[in-house]
């Protein structure tokens, strides 16, 4: 057992209860919760089905939980969560996190949002829940999130969430809805590096950009620091191709001193052929470590990851999108969760696709104890 078993349910210890301290509780709050986590990482993609698991599991969730009433009811599950502060739920995950500090790698963090397809509710006013995550590439974990009604608010969010996260040395790339200065200077004073995608929201910048690299192409780049790197990637029928330039301490850009430390431009050319049609695609990034052109590209390839990884496996393996809770904590929570299960079962050394850990936890109640005590 490594460290991120840290008793994962003392990480809970210090969640406050929102139920009413006057009147009596049948189910303990650790007990609720921790069912509610090991039911996802078994399957369950609703309270009916928490409950069924968590009936077909009493035995084995009585070894480890209190369970004096018995298996809490779904009402009782609804309740609770709609009333619990993700704020404090998120405190968990990060102190879960603390504990993994041996072998949770966080080099490179990249920050993104999803929303939450099924979570507006038209005849209550209520717009789709839009998350902001951050994501530690290496150890494919999420380390949290915050919440912001619709995609357009994630410059708001961005702040906040960096507030919660460690960033000293770290690299930290955001694509172009977090490029802005505040956030920049907010990284690096946080003892990170940045690495933020430009694009139409900042014109200026672009322009400047561009017109850097070309009249440094004209000169076939005599007398400026420079590097590049390249790529090739064949798989799925399609190759892709893609080409890294960054210069260093650029001169030409306007207003250089207001990006705090900025002191590398970039750009990436990719080429994407499938079958007999070619498509080319040009991106720019400004960044604060003077480093090759290798680790920014590594790294903007890595900030995708939470894509795959992440967003890909919550829709596609635990059903997020067809999720209609629409109540604001609640969907908070079960995100909250469906992220603490989706790392927990990255963590497991079997090669199996999360889907078939899934099913294997849902049948054999020994592999899910191995997963909740990391492997």
């Amino acid at each position: 057992m490594d460290n991120c078993a840290l008793s994962i349910w003392r990480c809970f210890s210090g969640l406050r209860d929102p139920r009413a301290s006057r009147r009596p509780k049948k189910h303990p709050l650790l007990s609720i919760v921790a069912i509610a986590l090991c039911a996802a990482l078994a399957g369950a993609a609703d309270w009916p089905q928490v409950v069924a698991f968590a009936s077909s599991r009493r035995d084995w969730l009585g070894t480890f939980l209190e369970l004096p009433h018995g298996i809490p009811s779904r009402s009782t599950f609804e309740r609770l969560f709609a009333a619990l502060s993700p704020r404090g739920l998120n405190h968990c995950l990060r102190l879960w996190l603390r504990g993994c500090a041996g072998v949770l790698d966080v080099e490179h963090i990249a920050i993104d949002g999803k929303t939450l397809c099924g979570s507006g509710d038209a005849a209550h006013g209520l717009g789709l829940l839009h998350l902001v995550s951050a994501w530690a590439t290496r150890a494919k974990l999420s380390l949290g999130q915050v919440a912001v009604e619709g995609k357009g608010n994630e410059i708001t969010a961005i702040p906040e969430l960096l507030k919660l996260l460690n960033l000293r040395g770290a690299l930290v790339t955001i694509d172009a809805m977090g490029c802005q200065k505040g956030i920049a200077r907010q990284i690096v004073e946080a003892g990170g590096d940045y690495v933020l995608t430009v694009k139409d929201n900042h014109r200026n910048l672009v322009t400047d950009i561009l017109t850097v690299f070309t009249t440094a192409d004209m000169a076939d780049y005599k007398g400026y620091a420079c590097d590049s790197y390249e790529t090739q990637e064949r798989r799925h029928g399609r190759l892709e191709k893609r080409s890294y330039t960054v210069m260093y301490n650029p001169d030409g850009i306007t207003e250089l001193e207001q990006w705090e430390k900025l002191s590398v431009i970039g750009m990436c050319y990719s080429e994407r052929t499938v079958g007999e049609k070619t498509s080319h695609e040009l991106r720019l990034f400004i960044g604060s470590r003077r480093a090759s052109a290798q680790v920014y590209g590594e790294a903007l390839r890595g900030h995708w990851g939470i894509e795959n990884n992440q967003h890909w496996q919550l829709d596609v393996t635990f059903g997020e999108d067809a999720s209609s809770i629409s109540n604001r904590n609640t969907a908070q929570n079960v995100a909250l969760l469906r992220k603490w299960a989706l790392g927990l079962l990255k963590r497991h050394p079997d090669k199996d696709s999360i889907a078939v850990k899934r099913y294997r936890a849902a049948l054999d109640p020994d592999y899910l104890q191995q997963i909740i005590q990391g492997g």
